[in-house]
C-alpha cells in the first residue's frame, strides 16, 4: 500500500470532483503553494496513484441512451481462453467496462449503445466465435449513482 498523507488525499479528493482545476486553483483549494502541488503531483503520477484524468461525457446527450449490463457465464477458465475472450471483449468500442467476477457469474461487461438495435448487434459480435454458457443482459432503468467520487477521508 502506499503511503500518503492527509495532504496528498486532499488534493487526490479534488482531483476527482474536477479533474479540470489548473494548478494554481488546485493548491489554493488544498492551502499550498503552487511549487509544493506540483511536487507532490508529479510525485503522485510516478507512483501511480494518479493514472490520468478524463471528461465525463453526457452519453444521452450524443444518442447513447441505454446501459446494458451484460453478465457471462463460460466453460472455459484456461489463461489463453481468458485473454482471448479479454482481447475480443476490448475490441468491441460499445465497452465500458469489462471485469472477471466471482459467484454464479465469471465476467460483467457495462455497454452503452444507441438502443436496443444497437445492443443486438453488439451482442451478436460478443458471441461470435466464443462458447459461452449463458449471456444475460440487464437493462439500466435509471442510474441513481454514477462515477461517484470516494470520499477518500472515510476510507
Amino acid at each position: 500500500m502506499t503511503k500518503v498523507d492527509s495532504l496528498d488525499l486532499r488534493l487526490l479528493s479534488l482531483l476527482q470532483r474536477d479533474g479540470s482545476l489548473s494548478q494554481r486553483d488546485l493548491a489554493e483549494q488544498a492551502g499550498m503553494s503552487q511549487n509544493a502541488c506540483w511536487r507532490r503531483l508529479k510525485r503522485l503520477n510516478e507512483i501511480g496513484l494518479i493514472t490520468g484524468t478524463q471528461a465525463q461525457i453526457n452519453l444521452v446527450e450524443l444518442g447513447y441512451d441505454l446501459t446494458v449490463l451484460v453478465m457471462i457465464r463460460t466453460r472455459h477458465h484456461s489463461k489463453e481462453w481468458a485473454d482471448s475472450f479479454y482481447r475480443h471483449v476490448e475490441a468491441q468500442p460499445e465497452v465500458c467496462d469489462f471485469y472477471r467476477i466471482g459467484g454464479d457469474w465469471d465476467y460483467m461487461i457495462r455497454v452503452v449503445t444507441r438502443g436496443v438495435a444497437h445492443y443486438d448487434r453488439f451482442y451478436q459480435q460478443l458471441i461470435t466465435g466464443f462458447d459461452l454458457l449463458s449471456v444475460t443482459g440487464l437493462f439500466v432503468m435509471e442510474s441513481k449513482i454514477q462515477n461517484r467520487p470516494l470520499d477518500l477521508s472515510a476510507l
